[in-house]
Protein backbone atom coordinates (compact mmCIF):
# COMPACT_ATOMS: atom_id res chain seq x y z
CA UNK A 1 0.00 0.00 0.00
CA UNK A 2 1.19 3.41 -0.58
CA UNK A 3 1.97 5.86 1.44
CA UNK A 4 -0.98 8.17 -0.26
CA UNK A 5 -3.62 5.42 -0.10
CA UNK A 6 -3.24 4.61 3.62
CA UNK A 7 -3.45 8.35 4.47
CA UNK A 8 -6.13 8.49 2.72
CA UNK A 9 -7.89 6.07 4.59
CA UNK A 10 -7.66 8.71 7.60
CA UNK A 11 -8.24 11.90 5.70
CA UNK A 12 -11.86 10.26 3.90
CA UNK A 13 -13.14 10.29 7.19
CA UNK A 14 -12.36 13.28 8.78
CA UNK A 15 -13.31 15.22 5.89
CA UNK A 16 -16.69 12.82 6.37
CA UNK A 17 -17.14 13.66 9.69
CA UNK A 18 -16.62 17.11 9.34
CA UNK A 19 -19.21 17.36 6.78
CA UNK A 20 -21.26 15.77 8.87
CA UNK A 21 -20.81 17.67 11.51
CA UNK A 22 -21.22 20.91 9.63
CA UNK A 23 -24.47 19.54 8.52
CA UNK A 24 -25.79 18.49 12.21
CA UNK A 25 -24.69 21.12 14.20
CA UNK A 26 -25.63 24.01 11.53
CA UNK A 27 -21.44 25.15 12.00
CA UNK A 28 -20.56 28.53 10.04
CA UNK A 29 -18.13 30.26 8.59
CA UNK A 30 -16.16 31.42 11.97
CA UNK A 31 -15.96 27.80 12.89
CA UNK A 32 -14.52 26.62 9.09
CA UNK A 33 -12.23 29.88 9.95
CA UNK A 34 -10.86 28.67 12.76
CA UNK A 35 -10.71 25.05 11.50
CA UNK A 36 -8.59 26.56 8.66
CA UNK A 37 -6.19 28.51 10.16
CA UNK A 38 -5.58 25.09 12.54
CA UNK A 39 -5.02 23.12 9.49
CA UNK A 40 -2.78 25.67 7.90
CA UNK A 41 -0.59 26.57 11.34
CA UNK A 42 -0.70 22.37 12.18
CA UNK A 43 0.04 21.81 8.41
CA UNK A 44 3.75 24.68 8.22
CA UNK A 45 4.67 22.89 11.93
CA UNK A 46 4.75 19.99 10.01
CA UNK A 47 6.63 20.87 6.86
CA UNK A 48 8.73 22.87 9.72
CA UNK A 49 9.41 19.67 11.31
CA UNK A 50 9.33 17.28 8.86
CA UNK A 51 11.87 18.68 6.84
CA UNK A 52 13.95 19.36 9.76
CA UNK A 53 13.68 15.42 11.07
CA UNK A 54 14.59 13.82 7.08
CA UNK A 55 17.49 16.42 6.69
CA UNK A 56 18.77 15.00 10.36
CA UNK A 57 18.12 11.12 8.80
CA UNK A 58 15.68 10.42 12.09
CA UNK A 59 13.64 8.73 9.36
CA UNK A 60 13.31 7.75 5.99
CA UNK A 61 10.89 6.65 3.40
CA UNK A 62 10.45 3.47 1.02
CA UNK A 63 10.68 5.83 -2.44
CA UNK A 64 9.01 3.31 -4.27
CA UNK A 65 5.46 3.69 -2.01
CA UNK A 66 5.96 7.57 -2.25
CA UNK A 67 4.12 9.71 -4.95
CA UNK A 68 6.99 11.27 -5.32
CA UNK A 69 5.69 14.84 -4.92
CA UNK A 70 7.86 16.90 -1.70
CA UNK A 71 7.87 20.17 -0.27
CA UNK A 72 11.48 20.28 0.44
CA UNK A 73 12.60 16.68 1.91
CA UNK A 74 8.90 16.15 3.18
CA UNK A 75 6.65 14.27 1.14
CA UNK A 76 3.22 15.61 0.27
CA UNK A 77 1.68 12.28 1.48
CA UNK A 78 3.11 13.95 5.31
CA UNK A 79 0.88 16.77 5.15
CA UNK A 80 -2.53 14.65 5.40
CA UNK A 81 -2.16 13.36 8.63
CA UNK A 82 -2.13 17.42 10.36
CA UNK A 83 -5.27 18.37 8.04
CA UNK A 84 -7.16 14.91 9.12
CA UNK A 85 -6.28 15.62 12.88
CA UNK A 86 -7.39 19.56 11.77
CA UNK A 87 -10.68 18.61 10.78
CA UNK A 88 -11.44 15.50 12.70
CA UNK A 89 -10.99 16.42 16.43
CA UNK A 90 -12.81 20.34 16.12
CA UNK A 91 -15.72 17.56 14.35
CA UNK A 92 -15.80 15.08 17.20
CA UNK A 93 -16.29 18.54 19.81
CA UNK A 94 -18.81 20.15 17.84
CA UNK A 95 -20.89 16.71 17.97
CA UNK A 96 -19.89 16.04 21.35
CA UNK A 97 -21.57 19.09 22.35
CA UNK A 98 -25.06 19.28 23.76
CA UNK A 99 -27.48 21.34 21.96
CA UNK A 100 -27.65 23.95 25.54
CA UNK A 101 -24.03 24.27 25.09
CA UNK A 102 -23.94 25.88 22.01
Amino acid sequence: MSYLALAGLFLAPSVALAVLATWKRRLGRSWWKATTMTIGILVALTLVFDNLMIAADLFRYDAARLSGWRIGLAPIEDLAWPVAAGLLLPAVAALARRESER
